[in-house]
């Protein structure tokens, strides 16, 4: 039985889908350190690449990504041809080859179905692209039709995933975002009958007016969509940092009890269904690639969550995407018309980042499988035991108190997260994070 311990699901903590976290990066990082990281891939070298889309139709009040309303056509023309000539430009010195192509946003979808094949040709063309690369792409049901799915299918694309949220509808009204189930059921079918088997679900708890009783019927709901992957998202509420978030009152939200109670119930419901829990806000079916990869220890985590994606790098392309190496994170400049007239001008729009030290490194692979396998040994990957075992052994990093509570297990070189610390996993990850301890009001909630 899950234990609610209110000091800690209220605290702010990174979902550390990077390590070290876009907090820390500066302008000291920019488009040579960026350059140099390219040049330095093999040929042998697999590569991920993630494409940014940033607009939608329309905004949705909880949404914390870079992405802002389309407005006139002529935007998103402009857009496309920059992204294109991005994708020239890191193509032509990129060795390696390309095992994921990944569209997100914002919502690709805002684009037409003619500028979204252009941008696909663009990649196909410039890079080399393996015969059997998963192409995923994020979308929302909103706008999208049928002539849409045939469109990505014929282009390659085999996973979708569906930016749902929740059906209840007076809900969706508090987050401007109106989407009744037939809308995406329609769309499942469409994708489905254009031949994409792959369907991934997005929901969240803790939004306005969430309780129990509409967790589980969105789930009882989404369940008949028959989806291979859920991410079950905990909505994190930084109006100080997100101007649009403000449209949501903060009197609607649901509480710290509250959200960890759905956060559990989502859990338990998934696991009735035959899910596959995958770290501490996603699941998948069981033969489901995700689940596989959880089930073998290669479960990765990365900007777009937990993957099964191995790539040695991870390019992105469009305004504020993220490219992660091995000793370098990089984004590039989130403000359009800046990012349009670094890349029209032949340069990489690259503004900052962060260099990762041998120590980044070896703390990032501990937090990552901390998250991803729910358990880590330090001398496994790399460190002396020493120094192993006065991390274990560290009260000041936040893991005697989580031990006491039962919630966690040391060992001289590592530790386990029990049970009744699942939902706290990423407090266990704060302990090796030595740019902050957790608190402050910059994170999302901790569950």
């Amino acid at each position: 039985m899950a234990v609610f311990h209110a000091d800690l699901a209220a605290r702010s903590v990174p979902r550390y889908t990077s390590y070290p976290t876009a907090a820390e990066f500066t302008e000291t990082v920019g488009a040579a350190e960026h350059r140099a990281a390219l040049d330095a891939l093999r040929p042998s070298d697999k590569i991920s690449l993630y494409l940014h889309i940033p607009y939608c139709h329309e905004i949705c009040w909880y949404c914390g990504c870079n992405t802002g309303a389309v407005g006139r056509a002529s935007r998103l023309d402009a857009y496309v041809d920059t992204l294109v000539a991005e994708i020239g430009l890191v193509a032509e010195r990129t060795k390696g080859s390309v095992s994921h192509v990944h569209f997100g946003g914002g919502s690709p979808n805002a684009l037409s179905p003619e500028q979204f094949e252009r941008v696909a040709a663009a990649v196909r063309n410039g890079f080399r692209v393996q015969p059997d690369a998963e192409w995923a792409a994020e979308l929302d049901p909103r706008h999208l039709d049928a002539d849409f799915c045939r469109m990505l299918a014929a282009n390659g694309v085999s996973r979708v995933s569906l930016g749902a949220q929740t059906f209840d509808l007076g809900i969706q009204a508090k987050i401007n975002r109106l989407q009744p189930f037939r809308m995406v059921a329609r769309c499942v079918e469409d994708l489905r009958r254009a031949g994409i088997a792959h369907i991934n679900l997005d929901l969240m708890y803790g939004l306005p007016g969430q309780t129990l009783d509409t967790i589980a019927r969105t789930i009882t709901l989404a369940r008949d969509l028959a989806p291979d992957r859920v991410a079950m998202f905990g909505y994190a509420h930084l109006p100080r940092m997100l101007p649009r978030q403000r449209m949501i009152e903060d009197s609607q939200l649901p509480d710290a009890h509250a959200r960890f109670w759905q956060s559990i119930l989502a859990r338990d419901l998934w696991l009735e269904e035959g899910f596959r829990p995958i770290g501490f806000d996603h699941y998948a079916r069981p033969d489901d690639k995700l689940a596989l990869a959880a089930g073998n220890g290669t479960l990765r985590r990365n900007f777009q969550g937990f993957t099964d994606d191995d790539a040695d790098a991870v390019i992105g392309l469009g305004a504020s995407s993220i490219s992660l190496f091995p000793g370098l994170i990089t984004q590039t400049e989130k403000h359009v018309g800046r990012y349009r007239m670094k890349v029209q001008n032949g340069r990489l729009g690259t503004v900052r980042g962060i260099r990762r030290s041998p120590d980044d490194q070896q703390r990032g692979a501990v937090i990552e499988r901390l998250l991803c396998d729910g358990r880590v040994d330090l001398v496994e990957l790399g460190w002396s035991p020493t120094a192993a075992a006065q991390a274990m052994a560290d009260t000041e990093s936040g893991l005697a108190p989580m031990e006491e509570r039962g919630l966690i297990r040391r060992h001289d070189t590592g530790l386990v997260i029990l049970p009744d610390g699942e939902p706290y996993a990423r407090l266990a990850a704060v302990a090796f994070d030595t740019f902050r301890t957790a608190g402050g009001d910059r994170f999302s909630k901790a569950v």
